[in-house]
């Protein structure tokens, strides 16, 4: 009994710092003295992807979280311009498998979970994408928001649009920020 209730906490664990390994980083910041419900309209300025095929992608995404929020997008001469830029990148992660029961740090009366099973650690190289999106003042040229997404891409290009399209909603979540 005590093994397979190790086999499941080992389990456990290993999902949850799975998951955090390869959890989106999302970041936002802006300018706190702006009052953001002084702004309705955006026009785009320019997108640049790594991947031609992700501007319209990266467009549709941001129109859909502004729109929500009531924004409204005009081919020109909106009230402030969006930038947007992604980098992709290879990163070095490392990997830790667990073979046999257990892991950690033994077969110690302080192991939790045993010990009794090897870990192999691998460093891999992952396919790394980060999304920068930058809201300015259209007259003034001031910066007034930017939010970055980092993600783990896939080599499958519809998993990686679906990132997108919940990694914007989520960072625009909390736009436009309220005035302090």
């Amino acid at each position: 009994m005590r093994i397979l209730l190790n086999c499941v906490l080992a389990a456990a664990f290993l999902a949850c710092v799975a998951s955090a390994a390869s959890a989106d980083q999302l970041k936002s910041d802006y300018d706190h003295g702006v009052d953001f419900s002084n702004y309705h309209t955006y026009s785009w300025g320019k997108v640049t992807t790594a991947n031609p095929f992700y501007v319209e992608r990266v467009k549709q995404a941001v129109d859909h979280s502004l729109q929500a929020k009531g924004w409204r997008m005009v081919p020109s001469g909106g009230e402030t311009t969006i930038f947007a830029q992604d980098r992709v990148h290879n990163e070095q992660e490392l990997e830790t498998t667990y073979v046999g029961m257990g892991g950690g740090w033994g077969g110690g009366r302080w192991s939790g979970m045993g010990g009794m099973g090897d870990a192999t650690t691998d460093t891999v190289d992952m396919r790394v994408g980060r999304l920068v999106v930058d809201i300015f003042d259209s007259k003034s040229k001031a910066l007034l928001w930017r939010g970055s997404a980092t993600e783990d891409l896939s080599d499958d290009s519809g998993k990686n649009s679906k990132k997108l399209a919940v990694d914007t909603s989520k960072l625009f979540r909390n736009f436009p920020p309220q005035k302090r």
